[in-house]
C-alpha cells in the first residue's frame, strides 16, 4: 500500500521542502489549505472556525503539523502575539480532535513545537528533559505542546522542537539585507548560543522522527552550539563583508518589543538533539558554519 502524510502548513519554508522530499520518494502528500482546494490532493480546512472532519486524516501513515503566524513578523505588538498563539493552538487542537475521534486507528501525530520552549538559560546544556522557560515564547511553547498531546491516548505524538532554519527565506533573511548593506554586527553581547539547523537536515529530521518511532519532545537543532556572533561572521565572511556595527539590546526592545527580542534575538539556550543522536540520526550540516555555507 502507498504511504501518506498529511501536512498542514505545508506552504511555508518547511513544509514545502518536506513536501517535496516525501514526494520524491514516492509518499502521497495530502495537504490542509486554508483556501479553496485548487489541486489534487488538498483539503480545505478553517482551524478555529469549524471542525476537521476525522476522515480527511484516515489511512495516512502520519500527520504533520506546521505553521502558524510568522515568528520573524516584528514587532511583536499585544494583537499580533495573540495571533502567535491562537494560530497555533486552534490549528493543532483541530487536528488532536479529529485524531482522537478515529480512535485506534488514528496516524502517527508529529507536531511542531519550537526550541524557543526552554526560555533563556546561559550556561546550561538543554536535552529534552530540561524545563520550559519564562520567556512569551516558551509559554507559548508549552501550550502548543499541550494541544498535541491531547491525541496520545489514542496514537503516538511527537514534538519537534525546532531550531531557526539556517536558509535564506529562514533566520538568514534579515541578516543578508544588514550584511549586504555592511550594517551587520553583535546582536546585544553577541555571545549567546543561538539554536541552528539546516533546511536540509530540518526535513531529515522530521522524516526521521517519523520513521523510527520517536515519541515526545524530540530536538531539532544542530550538533554543535553557535552563538549569535559565529552567525553573523559566518554570513558575514560568505558574503566578504564587515561584521561591526552592534545593535544593542535596549534598542531591539524599544524597536521590535521585549517579548521577541527576549525570545529570539537575545535569548541564550544551547540546546542538544540528545534524542535525535541517541536514534541514530547523522547530521548532514554539523556546524553552523557548514549550514550557513549550504544556504549560500
Amino acid at each position: 500500500m502507498r504511504r501518506r502524510v498529511v501536512i498542514s502548513g505545508a506552504s511555508g519554508l518547511i513544509g514545502t521542502a518536506l513536501a517535496a522530499s516525501l514526494r520524491q520518494d514516492g509518499i502521497e502528500v495530502t495537504t490542509l489549505v486554508r483556501r479553496p482546494p485548487e489541486a489534487p490532493g488538498e483539503i480545505a480546512w478553517s482551524p478555529g472556525e469549524q471542525e476537521l472532519d476525522p476522515q480527511d486524516l484516515a489511512g495516512a501513515d502520519a500527520v504533520v503539523a506546521l505553521g502558524g503566524a510568522s515568528v520573524g513578523r516584528m514587532p511583536w505588538t499585544p494583537r499580533y502575539r495573540r495571533e502567535l498563539v491562537a494560530s497555533r493552538v486552534r490549528a493543532t487542537r483541530a487536528i488532536a480532535t479529529a485524531l482522537i475521534a478515529l480512535g485506534d486507528d488514528a496516524p502517527v501525530f508529529a507536531s511542531a513545537s519550537a526550541v524557543g520552549f526552554y526560555g533563556s538559560a546561559p550556561g546550561a546544556v538543554l536535552t529534552e528533559d530540561a524545563p520550559a522557560g519564562e520567556t512569551f515564547l516558551a509559554r507559548l511553547c508549552v501550550r502548543w505542546e499541550d494541544e498535541a498531546r491531547r491525541a496520545g491516548d489514542r496514537t503516538r505524538v511527537a514534538l519537534f522542537r525546532t531550531a531557526p532554519v539556517i536558509h535564506r527565506r529562514g533566520v538568514l533573511r534579515p541578516l543578508v539585507q544588514l550584511t549586504r548593506f555592511g550594517v551587520a554586527g553583535p546582536i546585544g553581547h553577541g555571545n549567546q548560543i543561538w539554536p541552528w539547523i539546516s533546511l536540509d537536515d530540518e526535513v531529515r529530521a522530521i522524516r526521521h522522527v517519523i520513521d523510527v518511532g520517536l515519541e515526545g519532545p524530540v530536538n531539532l537543532a544542530g550538533p554543535a552550539p553557535a552563538s549569535a556572533n559565529d552567525i553573523g561572521r559566518a554570513l558575514a565572511a560568505r558574503m566578504h563583508r564587515p561584521f561591526w556595527l552592534p545593535a544593542p539590546a535596549w534598542a531591539m526592545r524599544l524597536a521590535l518589543s521585549r517579548a521577541a527580542t527576549d525570545s529570539l534575538l537575545v535569548s541564550d539556550a544551547d540546546v542538544r538533539p540528545a534524542a535525535l543522536e541517541g536514534s541514530g540520526f547523522a547530521f548532514t550540516h554539523r556546524t553552523a558554519e557548514e549550514a550557513v555555507a549550504a544556504a549560500l
